[in-house]
């Protein structure tokens, strides 16, 4: 279970962030999926995969070239860690600012609970504040 749940995290971090393939959420998200540490419009932490892909279009819009690296993944029972590193530059608006042109790098790690094959929750903790001071918002 721990080698399918490590390949899962991979996938998810190619194929939903680094290809950009959205139709790819599906296979690897449950529909009722909480992702902790990505707040929707509200605030809150985006729930259920429909939500979840509206995040991802946003982000994506703001920076299309991003590029996660997964530098490391430990797994446990129904759980698997990953750290990443983000590398992006920011071209899009859909953030609610002007595209800054800016490039960003940046950490950060995942903690997921794997169901059924799936992303089922997860707990996201990356350096935002450090993604806005290099965009120049604080």
């Amino acid at each position: 279970m721990s080698e399918e749940n490590k390949s899962l995290i991979r996938r998810w971090f190619t194929e939903v962030w680094n290809n950009g393939n959205a139709d790819s959420i599906g296979d690897m998200l449950l529909d009722d999926a909480v992702i902790h540490g990505l707040n929707d419009p509200s605030g809150n932490a985006v729930e259920g995969s429909n939500a979840f892909r509206a995040f991802h279009a946003q982000f994506r819009e703001a920076f299309p070239d991003i590029l996660v690296n997964v530098e490391d993944v430990i797994a446990e029972g129904d759980k698997v860690v990953a750290r990443c590193s983000v590398r992006a530059k920011h071209t899009g608006e859909s953030l609610g600012i002007a595209a800054t042109n800016s490039s960003v790098d940046f950490t950060g790690i995942a903690i997921v609970r794997v169901h059924d094959g799936k992303i089922a929750e997860a707990w996201n903790n990356f350096d935002f504040l450090t993604m806005n001071q290099q965009l120049g918002i604080l």
